[in-house]
């Protein structure tokens, strides 16, 4: 099982990114996103059921981010509008064999660096 996660980049503040991640191997239930900015931990960022197609967001990007799947190319988005230089962190993706993610996510990409400048 691989999950890739590419697109991050720089951009200025209020612009906009879209991460992708190619998920190959397996499809699993649930897929996330979280993000880990310098010297802060892991924080969550969206997820969404594979099947059902069903999103959950951290009120932090709600209204901003949106997370989406394509089930023919086994990939997931994450399209990132009106960036805030707070938003700036290594980016992952994550994969779960549970319904929520209930009991936490089995496998993770390697990251995508999105910088965000003011």
């Amino acid at each position: 099982v691989q999950l890739q996660a590419f697109g991050g980049g720089l951009v200025q503040a209020g612009g906009s990114l879209r991460l992708s991640c190619a998920a190959s191997g397996r499809t699993f239930s649930t897929y996330g996103w979280f993000r880990q900015a310098p010297g802060k931990e892991r924080e969550f960022v969206a997820r969404i059921s594979w099947v059902v197609g069903t999103t959950y967001y951290a009120d932090i990007v709600k209204g901003r981010f949106t997370i989406s799947r394509d089930n023919a190319k086994n990939t997931v988005y994450l399209q990132m509008n009106s960036l805030k230089p707070e938003d700036t962190a290594i980016y992952y993706c994550a994969a779960s064999r549970d319904s929520g993610a209930v009991r936490g996510y089995d496998y993770w990409g390697q990251g995508t660096k999105v910088t965000v400048s003011s």
